[in-house]
């Protein structure tokens, strides 16, 4: 799997954040932030934006959500990156574990462009629409598979079913079954290496190597 990193404008787009209890659910202000960071992300791809609405709405952080799994990891943030991949990102982006924790919880940009790399590096990886959005989740396929299908239920919820038309897919489409549905999506014929404005996270950066991990390695249950 191609990881990336980037040392240039890490300070750039720093988000003001007051601390907040654990067990507060995301405020107004906060949802709309969190929208506006998802059409960032998504840099004017309709099913990369409508992928991201899919998990943040499968997920259901909130800004300051450390939420423990049973298995000692946290899924952090509105999208709820699992802790597993602090050290990861840390390593990358060259920044201290404890600033990737805080700026997964708290930062919603941040939180939303790490996801966005997770999905983009896991559809690179995995080749396919519907197991990188489980990939997401687990390593685990049967977990992948029924993932996929809430997240797929979650984007009808929030879409419509009309959203799977071509339309809304770059040129390249692939068809793939969760759980029977026979779904068109898109491939990733777009750039999988744009990730750093956001304390690491968001320009077109160079290739590394120095990082071989998947793009789950845990289950986070």
């Amino acid at each position: 799997m191609r990881i990336v990193r980037s040392f240039a404008a890490i300070a750039a787009c720093v988000v003001a954040i007051v601390a907040q209890p654990l067990a507060a659910k995301s405020r107004p202000s906060d949802e709309t932030r969190i929208a506006l960071c998802i059409r960032e992300a998504s840099r004017g791809q309709l099913w990369l934006e409508r992928t991201l609405w899919g998990l943040r709405d499968q997920e259901a952080g909130w800004l300051g959500a450390e939420i423990r799994n049973t298995n000692g990891s946290h899924d952090l943030g509105p999208l709820q990156v699992n802790s597993w991949w602090v050290p990861r990102f840390a390593k990358m982006l060259g920044r201290a574990p404890s600033d990737i924790r805080h700026w997964l919880r708290y930062d919603a940009c941040f939180n939303v462009e790490a996801a966005r790399w997770i999905f983009l590096s896991a559809l690179e990886q995995a080749g396919g629409y519907w197991k990188a959005v489980g990939l997401y989740h687990s390593p685990t396929a049967w977990r992948q598979q029924r993932y996929a299908a809430l997240v797929a239920g979650k984007m009808r919820a929030r879409f419509g079913t009309e959203m799977f038309a071509s339309a809304m897919a770059p040129p390249a489409a692939a068809m793939m079954s969760v759980r029977g549905v026979s779904q068109s999506v898109p491939r990733a014929d777009v750039p999988t290496r744009r990730i750093v404005t956001y304390h690491g996270f968001g320009k077109d950066t160079a290739d590394s190597a120095d990082a071989q991990a998947g793009p789950v390695a845990t289950d986070s249950l």
